[in-house]
């Protein structure tokens, strides 16, 4: 039995517990908050307020990381040093820096698993739009487009201030709402060659962070890609991927997977199962990643997102913001050559 711990019990940590409760070979044993009022969140297990203490008193086998974006690295590495595997809630860090970081404290600990919650990977009509491309049915992809357009409240920073801090966040619409859009549009798109990005404040919440960012990006095979994000929209659209290939569109709106028929109408090929409730958004994935980590964990295998598959959509917020800062196109430099830096 895989003994777990939570850190962090804010929005989403509520999604880990569930998927953790319904594992038959995890059992919860501990949760950990600053704020001691969320000891009654759940009431059954060991309460902390300090990770540290945690980490020293209890027999870890695994620990979900669902903390500010600052903290995702030092808290990480020090579970990583307690020889405790890691589920880590998204982003993988602050910026690439940081990710960088934490690849290399991956590599060196090979004995150790750091997943990183990129749970739309394992969406129904993800899942089945990547098999289709990869099959080579279709053609190669011509052209991949994500589209981002939801809506925040100004009570969204105001009730967590990190959450507009740069320092603290890393980021705004980027790295918090759309980063699983950036990562399915890389894994698709392939290696990338360069990016022109721009980010903007449409919303006049006194925050340090963009709440708008568009990029054109060039992926090394010849695909073209375009990527936009906002919070600045009146509700919370749905997320948009779409890809052209030589032979066939295929489109993921509102949760479902559609291709184009010969007289150009949609067909439906596949719905995703739905979370119910008014985090809908986050989709139904979380439990299909976390139970495949358990089992990852039980049987010892490679069979999760690690810390340097997440890297990719993180370099890629850095390069969008570089790309907006200088008003000019970047190249992504080689990842061998980051690590010798």
């Amino acid at each position: 039995m895989l003994k777990i711990a939570v850190i962090g019990l804010g929005d989403v940590s509520s999604i880990h517990i569930n998927a953790i409760n319904q594992h038959p070979n995890a059992r919860l044993v501990a949760v950990c908050d600053i704020d001691i009022k969320r000891k009654a969140i759940v009431p059954s297990v060991n309460f902390y307020s300090n990770y540290k203490d945690m980490l020293e008193n209890e027999m870890l086998d695994c620990v979900h990381i669902c903390l500010p974006h600052y903290l995702h690295y030092p808290v990480t590495r020090a579970c990583v040093e307690k020889g405790i595997h890691v589920f880590l809630e998204k982003p993988l860090a602050l910026n690439t820096e940081e990710g960088l970081a934490l690849v290399r404290l991956e590599e060196e600990n090979k004995d150790l698993k750091i997943n990183v919650c990129l749970q739309n990977r394992f969406n129904e009509s993800f899942e089945m739009l990547q098999s289709m491309v990869d099959s080579g049915k279709y053609g190669s992809i011509k052209n991949i487009k994500g589209l981002v357009s939801w809506a925040r409240p100004k009570s969204y920073y105001d009730d967590n201030p990190w959450r507009g801090k740069q320092k603290y966040a890393g980021g705004g619409v980027m790295i918090n709402q759309s980063i699983h859009t950036l990562d399915l549009i890389q894994l698709l798109g392939g290696e990338i060659d360069r990016i022109r990005g721009s980010i903007d404040q449409l919303l006049d919440y006194g925050v340090e962070i963009e709440d708008t960012a568009t990029a054109r990006i060039h992926f090394k095979n010849g695909t073209k890609g375009f990527f936009f994000a906002t919070i600045a929209n009146g509700n919370n659209s749905s997320v948009e991927l779409q890809v052209i290939l030589d032979g066939q569109k295929l489109t993921i709106k509102d949760s479902i997977l559609y291709k184009q028929n010969e007289m150009g109408k949609k067909i439906e090929l596949i719905e995703d199962t739905k979370m119910p409730g008014s985090k809908f958004y986050y989709g139904a994935s979380h439990l299909k990643l976390i139970h495949k980590f358990y089992q990852s964990i039980i049987e010892n295998t490679q069979d999760y997102v690690h810390a340097k598959d997440a890297l990719p959509s993180l370099r890629m917020i850095d390069m969008i913001v570089k790309s907006s800062e200088n008003k000019q196109e970047i190249k992504m430099e080689s990842l061998e050559a980051l690590f010798n830096k």
